[in-house]
This record gives structure tokens, sequence and C-alpha cells, in this order.
């Protein structure tokens, strides 16, 4: 059965997938997305600007989704833009979000080692010293400071440029260009005017500066990520300029926003459940299940879209052949059909480890595992030594459609 509502025109939580601004109240937006649960799981969207979408929020569907690319392309559009802005697109690159198999299997395997659990056990003492430093940062900044852009940034910025190679005295330059291209709507972040001019300007600083990149480490190889991609073959062949700045703007750029996003909403949602606080102070075992209870509710990557190759039909609805599906992880992981109570903060939670906020399937983000490892450091380390932890101010989230979280978030504190 169809769940487009007939005669009735567009119902007014449709806006949440395409509207910037809502998100900047992620409550009023949870709100929104359980009342769109209740009439079904996927969803016509038309909005003025915007090629109409099916906006597709079942928990259960989008995994299917995931799993089978053979039937939902990447292509050609993997992210939600405007029409004007699809039109007007410049300078562009091809990351692994818009491949499809088999060649986004062929640029998968070529940086998948580095993300594997042996690999990144190599890094468990860096994320140690880290975490002990942003807990003695905290104790520097005397008991207020902003969690979000004072610890909660330049810990993973720190990890994954130093992965990829890079000099600390462009993890500045790194971190302007990474929130310039994921918060192209929030005029807070935006490089303006905002326009396709704008976008394109941005994307083409990533690429002049990865060029430099790859001309040293092609000239002088070292023994990091950037020199991986620089020197990589595909098929024997050298990897197309596209396709190589786009592994480096998506591991530069994802690698470090999508977990500082979770760190800082993960802090967030400690305060705001103080009980949970002290039951994770009583019972650190519990952080791995706590981590990813609150990358659920965080979900730091929205969505995704994918494009229909064959009639085909999903929760009941006939969807057409190049018909555009809009994949909300945020909306699928407070699915009430999966996670019972679903705005509830839970520690404890048996399946909180069922959610997609790294998507699924073959696009299953390369970084997950890296980023909840740092994840788990940091709160390991840093929960402990809390005494009291409230908001000193009104926090506030970057408005932005594809990856985004906290712009702000004050704290007061007393640490032991």
């Amino acid at each position: 059965m169809s769940t487009v509502e007939s005669g009735v025109g567009p119902a007014p939580e449709h806006d949440i997938f395409s509207d910037f601004t809502k998100w900047g109240d992620i409550a009023a937006w949870n709100r929104a997305a359980l009342r769109l649960h209740e009439r079904g799981g996927i969803h016509r969207i038309e909005r003025p600007g915007y090629d109409p979408f099916w906006a597709v929020i079942d928990h259960s569907t989008i995994v299917n989704i995931e799993r089978r690319p053979q039937l939902f392309s990447n292509g050609p559009e993997p992210i939600l833009a405007t029409q004007d802005a699809i039109k007007n697109r410049r300078a562009s690159v091809k990351a692994l979000i818009r491949m499809d198999p088999p060649e986004h299997g062929k640029y998968r395997q070529l940086t998948s080692g580095w993300f594997n659990p042996s690999s990144l056990g190599r890094l468990d003492e860096r994320l140690a010293q880290l975490s002990d430093e942003a807990v003695d940062r905290l104790l520097a900044l005397g008991g207020s400071c902003d969690f979000a852009s004072e610890i909660a940034v330049p810990y993973p910025l720190q990890v994954i440029l130093r992965i990829l190679g890079l000099p600390e005295s462009d993890y500045a330059r790194m971190l302007k260009l990474t929130q310039e291209l994921f918060g192209g709507d929030d005029p807070d972040v935006q490089r303006a005017p905002q326009s396709p001019e704008a976008h394109a300007s941005v994307v083409q600083d990533f690429r002049d500066y990865f060029s430099g990149i790859t001309a040293e480490r092609q000239t002088c190889p070292t023994d990091d990520l950037a020199t991986l991609i620089a020197n990589g073959q595909i098929d024997g062949c050298p990897i197309g300029k596209d396709e190589m700045m786009g592994y480096y703007i998506i591991v530069a750029t994802a690698g470090h926003d999508t977990t500082s996003s979770g760190m800082a909403g993960g802090l967030h949602l400690l305060i705001e459940h103080q009980d949970q606080l002290r039951l994770l102070q009583d019972r650190p075992e519990l952080v791995n299940n706590a981590v990813e209870e609150m990358l659920r509710l965080t979900s730091p990557v929205r969505h995704f879209m994918r494009t229909v190759r064959e009639d085909t039909e999903i929760c009941g609805q006939e969807v057409k052949k190049g018909d555009w599906l809009y994949l909300s992880y945020k909306a699928a992981n407070i699915d009430p059909k999966v996670f019972a109570d679903p705005l509830t903060f839970d520690i404890t939670r048996p399946n909180a480890d069922k959610q997609i906020c790294f998507g699924f399937g073959i696009h299953f983000c390369l970084g997950a595992q890296l980023a909840r490892n740092e994840m788990r450091s940091l709160f390991s380390r840093l929960v402990p030594r809390i005494e009291e932890i409230d908001f000193d101010g009104t926090p506030s989230m970057i408005r932005a459609l594809l990856v985004g979280g906290h712009k702000s978030l004050p704290i007061r504190y007393r640490l032991k």
C-alpha cells in the first residue's frame, strides 16, 4: 500500500530532509521523524528547487537497499542537492561515495588495510595520549569551555591528518576547508556568498592543496596514507586525478568531522542524562555500548542518496527506474520498530549496536572502527574524572544537510 498522502498535499514534516534550518533543532527534527514513522517507511518528497525523491526512513529497508547495489546505484548523485547546485557543479572529484561495483571495491581495497583492526591497534597509544591531553586541556581551561571547538574538533583532526601524513601547520587549513565543504548551508561556516561557485572554490582549494602533496609523495614517498594514495594503482594503472582527489578529500574531511560530532553529541547526551553519566562512572565496562548509543542518537552522517536502476517496490510503494531515494540514517536510527523508546538515551540498550550511522553493506564507512576507538578512548578517560558538569549556555548545531553536529557546546564542570 502506498504511504503517499493523496489529496492532502505534502506533510509539514517533509521539509526536514531538504530544509537545512531544521537541523538547528535536533529535538524538533526527531519528533517530526517519529510522526513520519507512524505513517510509513517511505515518503514522496516534492520541495521547491529539488528534484522529487523518496525519503526512506525504515531501518530494515535501508539495510536491504544498501545490500543491493546492483539495484540501487550511488550514481549519478549520491548527495541531496538543489537542481541549481547539480546543474552548476564544477571542480568535481570522484570519491568512493560516487562509485558502484566493481569500481568501488577496487578503490576501497586500496586503503582498507590502513583501517583494519591490526593497523588501528598501532594507534592505541596515540589515542590514549590524546585523550589524556584532552583531560589536561579541560583542567587548564579552569572549569568552563566550548567542548565542541576546544576538545571534540582538534582530537580526531590530529588523528586522521597524522595518518595521512600532513604537517601540523596545515591542520587549521584542513579544518576550515572541511567546515566550508560540509557546512555550506550554515551562514556561520559557509564560504560566502553561498553559491555553486563558492562550493566549487572550496573543492578547488582541496585539489590545489593535495596536488602539492601528491607531487611531494611521488618524489619522496614516506610511510603515510597520502603516499599510498599518491602512488596507488588500480588494475595496474595509476589512479585518475579525479579519483585521487576524491580519496584525499573524503579521508581528510569525513575522517575527523563525523567523529568530532559524535564526541560533542555524546557529551551533550551525558549532560542531559546525568543518571547515565553516573551509571557509566559506576560501570566503566559499558563504554563500548555507550558509544554505540551516542552514535545512534547523533548520527553525524545524515543521509546518502541512491538511484533506482529497475522498477521495484519499497515498503509496499512502487518506485520507478530513475527514481531518487534519500536514505535517512538519522531517522532509521530512531525507528521505533527497532529501538524501543527511540529517543531515550540508554547506555545499556541491548541493541544499540544495530545503529547504522556508518552506513551498511559495501559502502560501510572505512573509518568506522577508528571513530569508535577514538570515542571510547576519550570517554573512558574523561568520564571517571567528572565530578560535576552542566551546560554553560545554549548549545548550537551546524545547519547542514549531509554531515553535521555541534557548532558549539558551552559547558561548565569540575574534574577530579
